[in-house]
């Protein structure tokens, strides 16, 4: 349900505005079956060191509790026993499932986390021959097990139950921004005082870089003049974080075109087939990762009206990308992003 985001760090210029006393350190991983990065401000290598450790490990420690694909996770174990009996599981599991029950009630099912079932009908790959679109009748049976409303939660016992057999948990489309999150709390725990942590491309930051300002960042085009082995270094607007969460959705990351129609890893809950939607880019930015990352999808899965609507009432930041590569933003963004790629062009949103 979730893609591999497209936001792009951009540090380098602010090396330059290092201390001797206050440098930047940075470490790349893979977990989560991505590449994380940890980068922190301080005085000091071995207390930086000890901190990116840190952030590693709560990062690792999710990725083994909720790994979809893994046998031994908890939520492997709540699929497994789905429709036959509760599961009781870590604080970490069971937050972060009330989490994105939340964040489904709120989004009216744009976002749903037992959308498993429909997305492992789907093998979205730019290869011809590989599968691609599923049978329609396998799409509606697959549907039938969608249904957010059917996650049970004990929380004094911290239990989980789904509802009825057949349905699954898959929360790629929260995991990494609440990585995120979980890997912040621990790098400030070690006394950092400004850190950013990138799971894949759901970002969360806090304080001020070495130069004294917020994090720059750039947002991957997702409609590139030419075809780049590196995507992600191809950015058509920037803006600073400062002490936020940013992630990106869009039609681009995992894609195969056929019948010259466009499908793509992002699945509407109530369809089962790609969003149907006037969107090609959704970035979201708000207090918390787990926020953005969902928020993200479901925004692309309301549309623009539906989406700006959302994001304006919940009064979280947005950049909505449109297939004509216009741009919308939310009212508090206006003045704050800097659009690099004149093919693009912000217009007032007015519903």
């Amino acid at each position: 349900m979730k893609r591999a985001a497209c936001l792009l760090m951009i540090s380098l210029a602010f090396m330059s505005g290092c201390t001797e006393r206050d440098r930047m350190y940075r470490e790349s991983r893979v977990l989560m079956d991505t590449f994380c990065t940890i980068t922190v401000a301080g005085s000091s290598e071995e207390k930086a060191r000890k901190a990116i450790n840190s952030g590693f490990a709560e990062i690792e420690k999710l990725d083994g509790l909720l790994n979809y694909f893994s046998e031994d996770s908890e939520i492997t174990a709540v699929n497994r026993a789905a429709g036959i009996r509760p599961v009781r599981v870590s604080r970490e599991t069971l937050d972060i499932v009330k989490k994105a029950v939340h964040i489904s009630e709120i989004t009216g099912g744009a976002f749903d986390p037992t959308i498993a079932p429909v997305v492992s009908l789907w093998k979205f790959s730019k290869d011809v021959s590989a599968p691609s679109v599923p049978p329609e009748d396998a799409v509606a049976d697959a549907l039938r097990y969608v249904d957010y409303r059917k996650i049970k939660i004990n929380t004094a016992a911290s239990e989980i139950y789904l509802a009825e057999k057949g349905m699954a948990l898959d929360l790629g489309g929260i995991a990494k921004g609440y990585a995120a999150d979980r890997a912040v709390e621990a790098v400030k725990a070690e006394g950092i005082k400004a850190a950013l942590v990138a799971v894949a491309g759901d970002i969360r930051g806090f304080g001020l870089n070495p130069s004294g300002q917020g994090w720059r960042l750039g947002i991957q085009d997702p409609r590139p003049a030419a075809v780049s082995e590196r995507p992600w270094e191809d950015v058509f607007a920037t803006l600073e974080l400062r002490d936020k969460a940013i992630s990106t959705s869009g039609d681009y990351q995992r894609f195969f075109i056929k019948d010259g129609r466009r499908y793509f890893h992002i699945l509407d809950p109530g369809t089962g087939f790609p969003a149907d939607t006037d969107l090609i880019s959704v970035t979201v930015i708000a207090p918390e990762g787990y926020v953005t990352d969902s928020l993200a999808t479901a925004v692309f899965v309301l549309g623009v009206e539906k989406g700006m609507k959302l994001l304006e009432s919940m009064g979280i930041d947005g950049i909505l990308v449109c297939a004509g590569k216009k741009i919308l933003l939310t009212e508090n963004l206006r003045g704050k992003v800097n659009i690099l790629n004149t093919a693009y062009q912000a217009v007032n949103y007015s519903p």
